[in-house]
């Protein structure tokens, strides 16, 4: 279980050139024209994870299987796109359907390559881009909220309670601020996650500069930078242009590539890094002498939902989870001699997962 994030972002900013080289694929269309993505591409890359070696080194696994991620490319959306405009309220749907936005800006300069509103500017791009998505929620809340308030004062105590909550965030709508501006209770925001708002999903800004400003960024990414903090949205410098490079190249060239232009990772392991903190995501393992598993939950599930990640009998059947942090199995040597050292512990239903915990699950179905 990774996390599915969609790469939105004005036409002709470097959306589809990005998405083919994270996933080192050539299924998005990259060309120098709005619209050149009409349906959404979806793209699956392994998240890299050095303590998955480690382990498998460990334990002598035959196989190493990380865990995925997964990237959907969504066409430009354009100023009007909330009313219809350009392709519109198909690429609204489509964003309704991913857990996180990666949005892109575009901060580089090139004659050649046209910008929907004839210059580059990456702070009225997130402006345009946040308020299709408000006007899109404001419209679909406003739609709702009559029949709910109807049901409300018939006193159905459910409907009042999301009709309150739906009352705060289109006040905060007209006002000019997203949905995840709204403060939530832990009650609450299941009640919010089930109205698919757009303006709700937790959002990051990926920084779009030519190659050589990959290791510094430029003025505009600054800008944009400033921006991102405003909103309090984290944010990663890539050059598309050469992620692309990179991703043309074998595995043992390409570290040698980033460090002649200064830079010590790949823009795929800032943005899953990035992605990661957004969605409060955490890791855990099951390790064994076939294969070393990598395996993502969000923080905060308990050892049946762990459990469930790898297989929904595993959930239902759940009666224990044989738990080793991930520093013990290392210092140790493996199972045995954490077993040995009293490293390994037993942890019921309502234990909380600790990235990096090493799992083997015990089921009764």
């Amino acid at each position: 279980m990774g996390f599915n994030c969609g790469i939105v972002g004005l036409p002709n900013v470097g959306k589809s050139t990005l998405f083919n080289a994270l996933t080192a694929t050539q299924a998005a269309q990259a060309a120098n024209y709005p619209f050149c993505t009409i349906e959404p591409n979806i793209g699956r890359v392994s998240v890299p994870d050095g303590r998955l070696e480690t382990l498998a080194g460990i334990a002598k696994s035959a196989k190493i299987v990380p865990t995925q991620l997964e990237f959907v490319d969504i066409a430009g959306l354009v100023k009007g796109a909330s009313k219809g405009e350009g392709l519109g309220n198909q690429f609204l749907g489509n964003i309704r359907e991913v857990d996180a936005i990666a949005q892109v800006l575009r901060c580089f300069e090139d004659g050649d390559v046209t910008h929907v509103s004839g210059s580059v500017d990456p702070v009225r791009d997130a402006e345009i881009i946040e308020t299709e998505l408000m006007l899109a929620d404001l419209d679909s809340l406003e739609k709702r909220l009559p029949n709910l308030q109807k049901k409300a004062k018939s006193g159905d105590k459910e409907a009042g309670v999301e009709a309150a909550i739906m009352e705060r965030i289109v006040a905060a709508l007209r006002d000019g601020k997203p949905a995840r501006a709204v403060p939530l209770s832990n009650e609450e925001q299941p009640v919010v996650k089930r109205m698919q708002l757009l303006t709700a999903k937790p959002q990051m800004f990926v920084l779009n500069v030519e190659e050589g400003s990959a290791a510094s960024g430029n003025a505009n990414s600054e800008k944009a930078i400033a921006y991102a903090k405003s909103v309090g949205s984290p944010y990663v410098i890539i050059s598309a242009a050469i992620e692309a490079e990179v991703a043309q190249l074998p595995a043992e060239e390409q570290r040698d590539f980033l460090e002649s232009l200064g830079l010590h990772d790949t823009g795929l392991n800032r943005v899953i890094a990035a992605g990661y903190s957004l969605l409060d995501l955490v890791t855990f393992f099951t390790v064994g002498p076939k294969e070393a598993h990598a395996w993502t939950v969000r923080r905060g599930s308990k050892a049946p939902q762990a459990a469930g990640a790898i297989h929904t009998d595993f959930e239902k059947g759940f009666i224990r989870a044989e738990t080793i942090s991930y520093d013990d199995f290392v210092a140790l040597g493996g199972e045995q001699g954490a077993k040995d050292a009293g490293k390994m512990r037993l942890e019921g239903k309502e234990y909380v997962v600790v990235d990096g915990d090493i799992f083997h699950f015990r089921f009764n179905v």
